[in-house]
């Protein structure tokens, strides 16, 4: 397991902070010594890396992101990016979509997405996407939107419900997942079923009850324990080859408890 910190931000002032979540969740990595599988953790003995980001310098931000996601996804198994805000994923699945694309062997992306939110709406700058603007502009440079699954959104501006439906972009929705959390997880993972698999996470899937510290808080996500047990099943995917964690606010009101779940989900991604 690789880890990058990616202490990228481009979220409409809103997001300042989360460019200090992934010191914040390693620091908070070395209070667990091992993950529910029984795997030893150890933060002195990861194999980690620091995209060094100049967040006033957009152009420059989204260039070193692409550059060293695109160099890790050919020279690792798998990596799990710690961010930032949501405005990283762009740079990261892009990068992602290219690499995919540039093997001998060309494989075939797949995109799962755990927010609150779909994050569809137009670019003010489509080359500098912001929080709530990366997968469109994602979609509008080519990722199929046929293997791109949203789960768990609950709040859409109605502008990104007629983009999600004029590209019949997938989602399982908050009550289809709580009816049978262990046959959504076999739909996700038949879903993702063949191909290389990058996840993305923003905290905001679950409720706010358990992960207070993020922008958008949105009632009625999923517990703790649920977002786990999706985790667990998503980790012994052999196709898995990215996960990215972001919108972790360390600066906000119960920032304790969400930075320590980030750091919980890390180390059952380990």
């Amino acid at each position: 397991m690789f880890i990058v910190k990616v202490p990228g931000i481009n979220g409409l002032g809103k997001t300042k902070g989360c460019e200090k979540a992934g010191n914040a969740i390693l620091e908070s990595l070395k209070e667990i010594y091992t993950n529910e599988q029984g795997v030893p953790i150890d933060s002195r003995l990861l194999d980690l890396e620091e995209i060094h980001l100049d967040n006033s310098n957009l152009e420059l931000t989204n260039e070193l992101i692409y550059k060293n996601a695109f160099e890790t996804f050919g020279a690792k198994l798998k990596t799990v990016f710690l961010g930032g805000d949501h405005s990283i994923s762009f740079s990261l699945t892009h990068a992602f979509l290219d690499y995919c694309q540039s093997q001998d062997e060309i494989k075939e992306p797949c995109l799962i997405v755990f927010d609150a939110h779909s994050d569809l709406m137009k670019p003010i700058d489509g080359n500098f996407p912001t929080h709530e603007e990366w997968l469109r502009a994602l979609v509008e440079k080519g990722f199929p939107v046929e293997n791109i699954l949203l789960v768990g959104v609950r709040n859409q501006d109605s502008r990104e419900i007629v983009f999600l439906k004029e590209k019949g972009i997938k989602i399982i929705s908050m009550n289809q997942l709580l009816c049978d959390l262990h046959e959504m997880c076999d739909t996700i993972m038949e879903f993702s079923s063949g191909k290389e698999l990058y996840v993305s996470i923003d905290i905001d899937v679950i409720d706010p009850a358990f992960a207070p510290a993020t922008g958008y808080c949105e009632p009625g996500g999923l517990t703790s324990r649920e977002f786990l047990y999706i985790v667990h099943r998503i980790n012994k995917m052999k196709n898995l080859k990215a996960v990215d964690i972001v919108e972790i606010n360390p600066e906000k009101e119960g920032s304790r408890i969400t930075i320590q779940l980030g750091a919980k989900i890390l180390s059952e991604l380990i």
